[in-house]
């Protein structure tokens, strides 16, 4: 989506998401009945933003559209310029954690990867680290990393589908996801005091070791899941139909659009703002809906 949608103000899930509160969520409506979204507070918004700056900083990772700029200047009124607010640095060490916690738990489940091949892969499991997660940590902080999590009293060293194994394999997930909040907390208390935190009054403290360590685990779903042949296979299967979808969805609009992107595809001023509303269509899709949508336009096409 983001080639796709590049000469029309691009495509990234965050702006995308902000966009799903501040107007494609239809709980409210003004005056000429366009949806202005959940109708969400400064703070709230503020809160789910992960990149406060439009894509014109920075075209990969960003968390506006042009279109929705005037909702997040709004929103961003007072803040300090690029600054993410202590609730969203929260949620982006949540997503984080959860995330990397989970991925590794339900690999390890249905025996996608094997624990035992984390020693000897740490080179491989560095080098996504660093190149496809952007990790500043040093391949010896990797190592250290790699024993401290092992040497966890609830570390799923084997998984061999007994209720044992799997109890201590849910426990590790517990144990793990304890061990990154209760940290964070603890070098946030520490540095900031115990009063009440909030908005622009602190920043989130993450201690060293624990960031390394969960970058660690984002690494070994990157290694063992996301860069194996038969994902990446998946993957370019999936950009196919994505690419289709938007070609056939544009072909027939409106008629295939859902309702709430029918106004805004009739207003539409140019191709431009017609592209928008197909990428705003295929995003809003589960995956298998994007499956049934894309065989039915096929069929017809």
């Amino acid at each position: 989506l983001a080639q796709i949608a590049k000469d029309c103000g691009g495509f990234e899930g965050n702006a995308q998401s902000f966009r799903l509160l501040v107007r494609l969520e239809a709980k409210t409506v003004d005056a000429q009945g366009n949806s202005i979204g959940l109708n969400l507070t400064r703070a709230s918004l503020d809160g789910a933003t992960k990149y406060p700056w439009p894509r014109s900083q920075n075209p990969r990772k960003f968390g506006v559209y042009d279109d929705d700029i005037e909702s997040f200047n709004w929103m961003r009124s007072g803040a300090p310029v690029d600054k993410k607010c202590i609730e969203a640095q929260i949620m982006d060490w949540s997503d984080d954690c959860a995330y990397s916690v989970h991925d590794l738990e339900d690999a390890i489940f249905v025996n996608q990867i094997s624990v035992k091949n984390f020693e000897k892969d740490l080179a491989d499991i560095y080098h996504v680290m660093r190149n496809d997660y952007g990790s500043d940590s040093t391949e010896q902080e990797a190592i250290d990393a790699h024993t401290r999590l092992a040497a966890l009293s609830a570390w799923p060293h084997y998984y061999d589908g007994t209720l044992r194994s799997l109890a201590r394999l849910k426990d590790s997930t517990s144990q793990l996801i304890g061990r990154f909040v209760l940290a964070a907390e603890v070098q946030t208390r520490r540095v900031h005091g115990d009063g009440p935190l909030s908005r622009y009054s602190a920043d989130l403290e993450i201690p060293r070791d624990q960031v390394v360590e969960v970058d660690f685990l984002k690494a070994i779903a990157g290694h063992y899941l996301i860069n194996a042949a038969h994902s990446q296979e998946r993957y370019a299967k999936q950009q196919v139909i994505i690419s289709e979808l938007v070609e056939m969805l544009m072909a027939c609009a409106p008629r295939e659009l859902d309702s709430i992107f029918i106004k805004p595809w009739n207003e539409a001023a140019d191709e431009s703002a017609r592209m928008r509303v197909i990428i705003d269509q295929v995003a809003a899709l589960t995956d298998p809906g994007a499956y049934v949508l894309h065989t039915r336009l096929l069929a017809n096409h």
